[in-house]
Protein backbone atom coordinates (compact mmCIF):
# COMPACT_ATOMS: atom_id res chain seq x y z
CA UNK A 1 0.00 0.00 0.00
CA UNK A 2 1.48 3.33 -1.07
CA UNK A 3 0.77 6.93 -0.30
CA UNK A 4 -1.74 8.64 -2.59
CA UNK A 5 -0.41 12.08 -3.57
CA UNK A 6 -2.76 12.74 -6.47
CA UNK A 7 -4.48 15.76 -4.96
CA UNK A 8 -6.78 17.02 -2.26
CA UNK A 9 -8.45 14.16 -0.43
CA UNK A 10 -12.13 14.09 0.23
CA UNK A 11 -15.34 12.16 -0.18
CA UNK A 12 -16.46 13.91 -3.27
CA UNK A 13 -18.21 13.85 -6.34
CA UNK A 14 -19.37 17.45 -6.78
CA UNK A 15 -22.56 17.23 -4.71
CA UNK A 16 -20.64 15.76 -1.76
CA UNK A 17 -17.95 18.46 -1.92
CA UNK A 18 -20.29 21.17 -0.66
CA UNK A 19 -21.64 19.01 2.17
CA UNK A 20 -18.11 17.95 3.16
CA UNK A 21 -16.86 21.55 2.97
CA UNK A 22 -19.73 22.87 5.07
CA UNK A 23 -19.13 20.20 7.69
CA UNK A 24 -15.40 20.97 7.87
CA UNK A 25 -16.01 24.72 8.13
CA UNK A 26 -18.61 24.29 10.87
CA UNK A 27 -16.11 22.24 12.85
CA UNK A 28 -13.38 24.83 12.21
CA UNK A 29 -15.70 27.60 13.38
CA UNK A 30 -16.49 25.76 16.61
CA UNK A 31 -12.86 24.99 17.57
CA UNK A 32 -11.12 28.14 16.33
CA UNK A 33 -10.19 29.49 19.76
CA UNK A 34 -10.06 26.22 21.71
CA UNK A 35 -6.88 25.82 23.74
CA UNK A 36 -4.70 22.87 22.88
CA UNK A 37 -4.58 23.09 19.12
CA UNK A 38 -7.99 24.39 18.08
CA UNK A 39 -6.49 27.19 15.99
CA UNK A 40 -4.07 24.81 14.27
CA UNK A 41 -6.76 22.30 13.35
CA UNK A 42 -9.26 25.01 12.37
CA UNK A 43 -6.85 26.73 9.98
CA UNK A 44 -5.83 23.36 8.55
CA UNK A 45 -9.50 22.53 7.87
CA UNK A 46 -10.08 25.94 6.28
CA UNK A 47 -7.05 25.41 4.04
CA UNK A 48 -8.21 21.96 2.98
CA UNK A 49 -11.67 23.25 2.07
CA UNK A 50 -10.15 26.16 0.12
CA UNK A 51 -7.89 23.81 -1.83
CA UNK A 52 -10.72 21.40 -2.60
CA UNK A 53 -13.03 24.18 -3.81
CA UNK A 54 -10.33 25.71 -6.00
CA UNK A 55 -9.46 22.33 -7.46
CA UNK A 56 -13.09 21.52 -8.23
CA UNK A 57 -14.23 24.84 -9.77
CA UNK A 58 -12.17 27.93 -9.03
CA UNK A 59 -14.57 30.31 -10.77
CA UNK A 60 -17.69 29.03 -9.05
CA UNK A 61 -16.18 29.16 -5.58
CA UNK A 62 -13.99 32.28 -5.93
CA UNK A 63 -16.01 34.39 -3.48
CA UNK A 64 -16.10 31.61 -0.89
CA UNK A 65 -12.35 31.03 -1.24
CA UNK A 66 -11.68 34.76 -0.79
CA UNK A 67 -13.71 34.80 2.44
CA UNK A 68 -11.91 31.69 3.66
CA UNK A 69 -8.54 33.32 2.95
CA UNK A 70 -9.57 36.28 5.06
CA UNK A 71 -11.02 34.07 7.82
CA UNK A 72 -7.81 32.07 7.99
CA UNK A 73 -5.77 35.28 8.25
CA UNK A 74 -8.02 36.68 11.00
CA UNK A 75 -7.79 33.42 12.92
CA UNK A 76 -4.00 33.40 12.77
CA UNK A 77 -4.04 36.97 14.08
CA UNK A 78 -6.31 35.74 16.90
CA UNK A 79 -9.17 37.96 15.74
CA UNK A 80 -11.62 35.15 16.44
CA UNK A 81 -14.88 37.11 16.18
CA UNK A 82 -13.89 38.47 12.77
CA UNK A 83 -12.78 35.00 11.66
CA UNK A 84 -16.10 33.48 12.73
CA UNK A 85 -18.03 36.21 10.91
CA UNK A 86 -16.11 35.48 7.71
CA UNK A 87 -16.66 31.74 8.13
CA UNK A 88 -20.39 32.42 8.53
CA UNK A 89 -20.35 34.48 5.32
CA UNK A 90 -18.47 31.73 3.48
CA UNK A 91 -20.89 29.10 4.76
CA UNK A 92 -23.87 31.14 3.58
CA UNK A 93 -22.41 31.30 0.06
CA UNK A 94 -21.28 27.69 -0.12
CA UNK A 95 -23.96 25.91 -2.13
Amino acid sequence: MGVDVTGVKGPYPAQDLVAWGRSQLEIARSILDNPGGGLLFATQAIGQVKAALQERDEGRFAEVVEKLDRAEDRGIRREFDAARKLLDEALSKLS
